[in-house]
């Protein structure tokens, strides 16, 4: 089968920072699904390890983690799923990417593909669906559809990937007045298609932007990228007792200045639950199909941007360095090999 990866750690302008392999077709493990990718998104989770780790001497790293496709063949305990079933899923972190023809996926983290949708658009959405629903339910604690939830919820780059699920999920599915920050013409206007009430600018002073649309405080911060860089300014906005969550992996995060108004702090990583086995793992089983209903119900849509092609090197390079440049706006795919 075909699949694309990388041998060594190289920026992605150098010639093989991404290459094509011809590789086994997988077997399926007892609870495992062999999907056949029909389409996939980049991360920057998968930019991250592109560019930092290394494989073992010999191998090759397959990247990947969100992807849209078929069922081909199933592991003997399988029970949810069968041949032939349409999927949508955000795989694990510790397994072969979903970069592949051919790719392993434990039935667990897979829901049911959306029907309305196209693989393209079906595969936009499960790793950050899932990161925002859990950040937003499980690790801020906002009651799950219950539209008299008063409160104000901050997204910090409101229209990257998490960001444009997050303000869906929030606008939508809780009572909560959404701020999302954005800094030109396209992601502000972006910001307030996904549904958020305000957008500020995340290049000037937030609580001069937060007093001036008659918001005294915020209670919950989802801090996506640059926690470290805004701690200050988020802890200035913050309301006592606030709850504050993120996602991005600051060199140091000094939270002592959070005591005084008892903010607690939250991380959300999707892969924990997979990559510890958790007793609760299927979760996001649960999580992709109430996603799926979601998007077949009219409630929440697909954040694709773009289809950027056929799912080969050149196109990956390409949707990498788009990753790596900061302006991206909501999800770019790749679909068909």
């Amino acid at each position: 089968m075909k699949a694309i990866g990388y041998l060594v750690p190289q920026p992605i302008t150098a010639t093989n920072a991404l290459v094509e392999l011809e590789l086994p077709i997988p077997e399926p493990k007892p609870r495992d699904l062999r999907v056949a990718v029909k389409a996939i998104s980049v991360n920057p989770a998968d930019v991250k390890r592109r560019a930092s780790s290394s494989p073992p001497k010999g191998e090759a790293c397959i990247l990947g983690y969100d992807a849209a496709g078929v069922v081909e063949a199933i592991g003997s305990d399988v029970k949810m799923f069968r041949p032939g079933d349409e999927v949508f899923y955000a795989g694990a972190i510790d397994r072969s990417g979903s970069n592949a023809e051919l790719h392993l996926v434990d039935e667990r983290l897979v829901g049911n593909k959306p029907k309305t949708l196209s693989f393209a658009e079906a595969a936009a959405l499960p790793l950050t669906s899932i990161t925002a629903w859990e950040l937003l339910f499980d690790r801020l604690g906002v009651p799950y559809g219950v539209k008299t939830q008063r409160g104000t919820l901050l997204i910090i780059n409101g229209a990257g990937g998490v960001g444009s699920i997050l303000t869906q999920i929030a606008r939508r599915l809780t009572g909560l007045t959404i701020i999302a920050t954005a800094s030109r013409p396209e992601t502000i206007a972006w910001c307030r298609e996904m549904g958020a009430h305000h957008v500020i600018d995340h290049h000037q002073p937030f609580r001069e932007q937060i007093l001036g649309i008659g918001v005294a405080q915020v209670d919950y911060v989802a801090g996506l990228t640059a926690t470290g860089k805004n701690l200050h300014a988020i802890e200035a906005v913050m309301a006592p007792q606030g709850r504050l969550a993120l996602i991005d992996d600051p060199d140091a995060l000094d939270i002592v200045g959070l005591k005084r108004k008892s903010i607690s702090v939250h991380w959300e990583l999707m892969f924990t639950r997979s990559l510890y086995q958790t007793a609760d793992m299927i979760a996001q089983h649960r999580l992709l199909n109430e996603v799926a209903a979601l998007v077949d119900d009219g409630v929440l849509r697909s954040t694709m941007t773009e289809d950027a092609g056929a799912i080969n090197v050149a196109n990956l390079k390409r949707v990498h360095a788009l990753a790596e440049s900061g302006r991206a706006i909501g999800k770019t795919v790749l679909s068909g090999f």
